[in-house]
């Protein structure tokens, strides 16, 4: 389809893809497939013109990008184990903290699951000196009764913002918890067109927007959405949990646009090998990260790292943990304590 075609032409190739692609906006598939072909197209125009992303979508808007942690916790259960890790982290400069504290709870959460969530919610904050923002993700998997429990129980934490709170299909249920909760809202990693980012701003259901580049078109469809959310009043905090290559081309999305509020960040606790495919040239110092400058995405890919760790055969499945949540927190303190006796 692509064969011959001029990748300068994003606007034209984005709508070359949807003719040919019936499922398009509303297939994951589809989605993540075009951004990755407009993510190569934009890297190829910045080295046809020699400069970064950001040069040619609107210029630096910031030389350094906030960013908060998320993944730091593996393997924390007890209130302990997230005060101590919270704190480690600390220590290296980060000044916000995203994570989930719900253990094993799905659709409904019961009283001690969400005593247990206050605790482990009241040990960061106090592990921080009370100075680090917090963000509490619920990935998506509560009813609205949960979450709004949830919200009320969590409130004096007064949290940047809450997480999909509520089942993303579930449009009735977030306007319930909008309307029952005083809490800020954020999602946006499952919205897969600019449309469906539109519908939600419109109807004043969300504060922050967490669009992934990579699901939602690439930086075609990226550049639109943020414009949308200024207009909306909204600010912008992609998600960003794939990887060091989706890392360093929402860095330059994150150094041109005006409404930026914090970016998610993986990259610290990332397998170093992750780290080797772009040669560590995106460190997160002190928190921050600065704009790459150099032409395209701004870093260089190691392919020699890819081909050594390219994937055969199936990915394992642990039906004991979702792949969704951050490994080794999909379980209560008593199971842990259970599972130590055993051992």
């Amino acid at each position: 389809m692509y064969r011959g075609r001029d990748p300068f032409d994003t606007e034209a190739n984005v709508r070359e893809w949807r003719k040919h692609d019936f499922y398009l906006p509303v297939s994951f598939e589809s989605t993540t497939a075009l951004s990755a072909f407009d993510i190569a197209c934009w890297d190829i125009i910045g080295k046809s013109l020699g400069v970064p992303i950001h040069r040619i979508t609107g210029g630096l808007f910031r030389r350094r990008v906030r960013n908060y942690i998320n993944g730091w916790y593996s393997g924390c259960v007890t209130p302990e184990d997230f005060a101590s890790t919270a704190r480690s982290w600390a220590r290296r400069g980060y000044t916000a903290f995203k994570f989930d504290p719900f253990g094993a709870s799905y659709d409904y959460i019961d009283r001690a699951g969400l005593e247990l969530a206050y605790e482990r919610v009241r040990a960061v904050r106090d592990a921080t000196g009370g100075r680090a923002e917090l963000l509490i993700e619920h990935h998506g998997r509560f009813r609205p009764n949960s979450a709004i429990m949830i919200a009320r129980r969590l409130s004096e934490f007064d949290p940047l913002f809450m997480e999909e709170p509520v089942h993303p299909e579930d449009i009735q249920g977030l306007r319930k918890y909008r309307r029952m909760t005083g809490v800020r809202i954020a999602l946006g990693e499952r919205l897969l067109t600019k449309e469906r980012a539109a519908h939600l701003l419109s109807g004043g259901l969300v504060d922050f927007l967490q669009v992934d580049i990579t699901n939602i078109g690439g930086v075609t469809e990226a550049r639109k959405v943020c414009a949308i959310a200024e207009a909306s009043g909204v600010e912008m905090a992609f998600h960003n949990a794939f990887g060091p290559i989706q890392n360093a081309v929402t860095l330059q999305l994150d150094a041109s646009i005006p409404n930026f509020l914090i970016q998610e960040s993986f990259y610290d606790v990332f397998p170093e090998w992750k780290r080797l495919v772009v040669k560590n040239q995106t460190p997160v110092v002190g928190g921050h990260t600065a704009v790459p400058d150099r032409p395209g995405i701004g870093v260089e890919v190691d392919e020699s790292v890819l081909r050594e760790r390219r994937v055969k055969g199936q990915e394992s499945f642990n039906p004991d943990e979702p792949v969704w949540v951050v490994k080794g927190t999909w379980r209560d303190t008593a199971t842990r304590h259970v599972r130590r006796r055993r051992a």
